[in-house]
């Protein structure tokens, strides 16, 4: 699996680069690619673990976040191909993941996806953003269809079905806005996404165009793996195939949910994410409970690199290679000693006494999400564990360090060092293992305050 922008992770790569020369390698051919096209070198931002974040890239530079997710998950792809042995079944995207899959497939070199990716964006020039938008709504597809007939709001329109709990819905801005009003006055949870266009909309025909005349031109080759659009809703033959889903890519819906689904009915029971997060995984488990998901990528490995991380137990059918079930390290954090070792303890629990509560990861979360939903005035099942608190749900920095102090207050933790970010844990996930890292305050100075972090 594919998936789009929000799997962005700043230095998604780093422990990988350090023990797999493959990445490295691909890399630089990416990079190369890269600057043909008159893109940045991608490497820059994979490899860095204080380069800019996913919220940083959409406003400033889009184009570099295209690139950068583009080579994270091409360069994925292949180590767990052909250094590793994985044999997939199908491959699919989800919206930009589509340019990705039709790459890892074959129908397109590292070259000609790098410049489909770099086609995409140009084909954005003459299109001022702002004028549509996005939003993200906790209720199925056909609850969301029944909304927008009851509000006559025939201009908005389902963008991404992602789950029986989530879609998302896009349209002119103003009657976005009105949706979105709406749905939270009836109790429905609903999040504006940054995103500076009405993706997955026929405001985009145009740009759609622009954009199939310029893939036109790409080279393409035989698919090598089997492929399966969930924007077409079937699996791809030939150049035709791929030339529908080019055109189809800007202005059709992502219907992920009825692609994994059918996917399941047809015999596919594991299905691995080639992406820095989890995203993708969190769905297909929301889809399909019991089949299994592998994202290795899920959190940066703390104590041991991700090369191991892939050689440990839980092999997989089909492959050389063993990978590890899902599960979340806590992720390291630099100047500050990391907490090892299991113990038990609710929300809460440990404040006073070390903060041993830190180390129930489950009940971390929950807490988080508590405090969070109440701080921001969310519904909590907007907070799931993944959701990016900037790119996704709108927070801002100096309002994330803010309610970052309270939770370390809360469990007795020592912020770190000023001059850490905090940029890089922006989701719940990341901030339970971030507190599990942090070192409890002493007896002493429990509750004498906090310092600042630099956001």
């Amino acid at each position: 699996m594919f998936p789009g922008q929000g799997a962005y992770l700043p230095g998604a790569l780093a422990p990988l680069a350090e023990d797999e020369p493959l990445v490295r390698e691909t890399l630089r051919v990416l990079d190369r690619a890269a600057g043909r096209v008159g893109r940045s070198a991608p490497s820059r931002l994979l490899l860095d673990e204080d380069a800019p974040s996913l919220a940083e890239l959409v406003v400033r530079s889009p184009a570099d976040l295209h690139v950068a997710l583009f080579a994270a998950e091409m360069t994925l792809f292949r180590l767990l191909t052909e250094r590793h042995g994985l044999r997939p079944t199908v491959l699919i995207g989800h919206s930009f993941g589509d340019l990705v899959a039709l790459t890892a497939a074959g129908v397109y070199g590292l070259d000609d996806g790098m410049a489909l990716v770099a086609a995409r964006d140009d084909a954005f020039a003459e299109c001022p953003p702002g004028e549509g938008g996005m939003v993200a709504l906790a209720v199925s597809a056909s609850r969301a269809a029944g909304l927008l007939t009851g509000l006559g709001e025939w201009e908005v329109t389902l963008a991404a079905d992602n789950g029986p709990r989530q879609c998302v819905v896009s349209g002119p801005a103003t009657a976005l806005e009105r949706v979105r009003a709406a749905a939270e006055t009836l109790g429905i949870g609903a999040t504006r996404l940054r995103v500076p266009y009405a993706f997955h909309h026929r405001m985009l025909a145009g740009v759609a165009d622009d954009f199939a005349r310029r893939a036109a031109g790409l080279r393409t080759g035989q698919a090598r793996h089997v492929l399966h659009s969930a924007i077409l809703g079937r699996r791809l033959d030939g150049p035709d195939g791929v030339a529908d889903l080019v055109a189809a890519h800007l202005v059709r819906p992502t219907r992920f949910t009825e692609a994994v689904r059918r996917l399941h009915a047809d015999g596919v029971d594991l299905f691995v994410e080639c992406g820095p997060r989890g995203v993708l995984s969190d769905l297909v488990e929301a889809t399909v409970p019991g089949v299994r998901v592998v994202a290795p990528l899920r959190r940066r490995v703390g104590g041991r690199s991700v090369a191991d991380a892939l050689a440990g137990p839980g092999a997989l059918p089909g492959a050389v290679v063993s990978l590890p079930p899902p599960e979340r390290d806590p992720a390291p954090l630099p100047r500050a000693s990391r907490v090892d070792g299991d113990g038990d303890g609710g929300p809460g629990a440990g404040v006073g006494a070390g903060g041993d509560g830190v180390r129930d990861r489950e009940a971390v979360i929950e807490t988080l999400r508590s405090l969070y939903a109440t701080a921001l005035g969310y519904p909590p099942e907007v907070l799931t564990e993944d959701a990016d608190l900037e790119a996704d749900l709108g927070v801002d920095s100096i309002k994330q360090t803010e309610l970052f102090a309270r939770a370390a207050a809360r469990y007795g933790r020592t912020l770190p060092a000023e001059g850490s970010r905090l940029t890089s844990y922006t989701t719940l996930d990341a901030l339970a293992g971030l507190l599990a890292a942090l070192p409890a305050q002493d007896a002493g100075a429990h509750g004498a305050g906090t310092r600042e972090v630099s956001a």
